[in-house]
């Protein structure tokens, strides 16, 4: 006992030593406590995502989650630079409240430009968000309402160049912060009261302001480490209810002060007025949204996912569209799984194929060559294939072989008829390593990344991969080319159902197909671990998954095949749910990617495992309208277009999962969880369904492989 009261006393005495530290020190003087708690990112499941349109001149993009601005990026769109900026509003006696602490509602009221309203305790504050189209700035928007006089605070929290604990700041009229790759400046168009950087959770403002409701600390450095930036607001709700925030990048501390400078002499207002227009002269370059997009709800969303996709391709590298803006789960804050964090803001070829489809049902058909370029340019040398994602600069950032990706661009440059040698030769080199690699089809993983095997899902794309090169081949004079690849794509369209449906498996009595074989042998029990938190193996014949319908929509197997049906009714029993949304499907039997029981994050380094579950994937909806378009069901395909845009949230945004009918308590099903949200597949997914919707079929199902698998010639 005598020693636990020494070990407590020492503590305290410590504790008090470096709060007197705190206080006394000299304003301007540098923070203690760094480097400060380690830099991890925020929830992935965002509220909006924007940005201006246009060029190289404007390389930021914001990102919102329910209560205030989280990560930005800069100067590409795989470079997150901020973490979170927030409001902070107290009275100065009784209440110190965040942003994050209240109640907030956020809405796009323009194209990308998004209002969020917080209500506390007896304070209201509007902020709108947009970027300026002429520099690297996110320019803030505030309104503060109070009943009494109240003081208010901005609190900015620095991740640059993709890592937050390296950071050094300073404060004084403006807030800026650097590392040796760039810079931020945040700048209030009132000027700041006081200021201070600090290190978070040991020196920062909210620290500082939590404990008496007072701006104590004004530090005016920190660093290197995770800093954390304060500035006293000249607001206070009465008679001073409105400012805007300038917050600019540069490659220097000096460059990043001069852009959010000459944003603030813009305006937010005359900004926000070339933003739209911006984004008004692309749509304006679209098609008319579909018939078949037919309530306002659905609309909104149509026109949300076109903003949402051509937001999500890089200023800088053309073509390089990003999955998500967002760092889901253990990706976010586990730096064993990630050491660099990550992973969605990559390019996926598979994503990026789907993206370029949404692309020009809608109308932007140089959208998607700029996609068919960026794939070809980040070819693997010498071998031709795709890596299995890259920063949007091209660099590999993880490296497995996935024979669907490496038949993506052919599938692409056959929707856009791109017939020059330069993509030929690309497309040649490409088909070469698809059709020598090793057991081929036998792919190191499937569309969902995490098993090897014979999947047919990714014999579909290779199959219909090779038809499309053959096909464009065959223009360009290579007769002899273009039926080698057919004479191959034939023999594994003719494979794929002794490679991948049983006869023998426990789910029916009739053949089905499997979400894949670790052998070609699909009546063998052959077992494996499926991962992501499973323990155990299973036997293959026991797992489906909804990636075979991939067979129907590229043309290789008609939708009444016996063996097609018979699946659709063995994966609706196996993996459907009916939600208060509609009818929607997880991605495998048992998957592991997603929340655990209480909705805690995913991340596979536990000490133990701890089960994780895999929710309901949207896309889902839209490839079984696809299919059902096919099966000459359109009735049921328009109802899959509006489950996925009631999936959408408050900002419009579409979700890559939502919650099933196991959700934990006060969540509903059929809403987001906290996966990648805005997840570009599902945008670009129900772009496509509207317009397949429109044309009665699968606009992006080549007909030279439904003429030759199918007779529909």
């Amino acid at each position: 006992m005598g020693d636990c009261c020494q070990v407590r006393s020492t503590v305290l005495l410590s504790i008090l030593a470096v709060v007197a530290t705190m206080t006394a020190a000299a304003p301007g003087g540098g923070a203690p406590g760094g480097p400060g708690a380690p830099a991890v990112y925020q929830p992935a499941d965002k509220q909006a995502f924007g940005t201006a349109h246009g060029g190289p001149e404007s390389p930021v993009w914001f990102t919102l989650d329910k209560n205030r601005m989280t990560e930005v990026f800069y100067p590409d769109l795989s470079t997150p630079a901020i973490r979170e900026l927030q409001l902070v509003v107290t009275d100065g006696k009784t209440f110190t409240e965040r942003a994050q602490d209240v109640p907030v509602r956020t809405e796009q009221v323009g194209d990308l430009t998004f209002r969020q309203t917080a209500r506390g305790t007896g304070w209201t504050a509007v902020t709108t968000y947009v970027t300026d189209p002429q520099r690297a700035t996110v320019l803030v928007d505030v309104s503060l309402k109070a009943k009494k006089s109240v003081r208010a605070y901005v609190l900015l929290d620095p991740a640059l160049s993709r890592e937050g604990n390296d950071d050094s700041g300073t404060s004084g009229d403006a807030l800026v912060a650097a590392d040796a790759q760039s810079a931020s400046t945040l700048v209030a168009g009132r000027g700041f009261g006081s200021t201070s950087t600090g290190y978070l959770g040991t020196s920062d403002g909210w620290t500082d302001l939590a404990t008496d409701h007072r701006m104590d600390w004004r530090y005016g450095k920190a660093g290197p480490g995770n800093v954390v930036q304060t500035g006293e607001l000249r607001l206070d709700g009465t008679r001073k209810q409105h400012d805007t925030l300038a917050l600019g990048f540069g490659a220097t501390a000096e460059e990043a002060e001069r852009t959010a400078r000459a944003s603030l002499r813009t305006g937010f207002h005359e900004a926000a007025k070339r933003y739209a227009r911006g984004w008004q002269r692309y749509l304006d370059g679209l098609h008319d949204a579909p018939p078949s997009v037919k309530t306002k709800h659905e609309r909104a969303v149509y026109r949300s996912s076109l903003l949402v996709l051509a937001a999500s391709e890089d200023k800088r590298n053309p073509g390089a569209y990003i999955a998500a803006p967002g760092f889901p789960w253990g990706f976010g804050f586990d730096r064993q799984l990630a050491p660099e964090f990550g992973s969605y803001a990559l390019v996926w070829p598979r994503d990026l194929y789907q993206i370029a489809t949404g692309l020009i049902a809608a109308g932007d058909t140089d959208g998607a060559n700029r996609s068919l370029d960026f794939m070809l340019n980040v070819q693997q040398q010498p071998d031709g294939h795709l890596a299995q994602n890259t920063r949007v600069t091209g660099e590999p950032y993880w490296t497995s072989v996935q024979l669907d990706e490496t038949a993506a661009p052919m599938l692409l440059a056959w929707l856009l008829n791109r017939t020059d040698e330069s993509t030929l030769d690309g497309l040649r080199k490409a088909a070469e390593f698809l059709v020598n690699y090793p057991d081929a089809p036998f792919s190191e993983q499937e569309r969902w990344e995490n098993q090897s095997g014979y999947s047919p899902g990714t014999i579909a794309a290779a199959v219909a991969g090779l038809v499309c090169l053959a096909d464009l081949l065959t223009k360009a004079g290579d007769t002899e080319g273009a039926a080698r690849y057919l004479t191959i794509a034939d023999k594994w369209a003719g494979d794929v159902e002794a490679l991948t449906a049983t006869s023998t498996g426990p789910l029916s009595a009739e053949p089905y197909y499997l979400r894949l074989t670790k052998d070609g042998n699909p009546n063998a029990g052959t077992t494996y671990n499926l991962g992501d938190n499973n323990v155990g193996e299973v036997d293959q014949r026991t797992v489906v998954d909804p990636s075979f319908l991939e067979l129907v929509r590229l043309g290789i197997r008609p939708a009444d095949d016996p063996v097609v049906r018979n699946t659709v009714a063995v994966v609706d029993a196996t993996l459907g749910e009916d939600t208060p949304v509609g009818q929607l499907w997880h991605r495998f039997t048992s998957d592991g990617y997603g929340e655990q029981a209480d909705g805690g994050p995913w991340n596979v380094n536990w000490p133990t495992p701890t089960r994780t579950y895999g929710r309901l994937w949207p896309i889902f909806a839209g490839e079984r309208g696809e299919y059902e378009l096919l099966a000459g069901d359109p009735a049921a395909a328009r109802g899959r277009l509006t489950t996925i845009a009631a999936t959408a949230n408050s900002g419009l945004m579409l979700p890559e999962q939502v919650w099933d009918n196991q959700a934990p308590p006060g969540v509903r099903p059929g809403t987001g969880t906290t996966s990648a949200t805005p997840l570009s597949w599902t945008h670009a997914q129900y772009v496509r369904l509207a317009w397949s919707l429109a044309e009665g079929h699968p606009v992006e199902q080549p007909s030279v492989v439904a003429c030759r698998y199918l007779d529909t010639c």
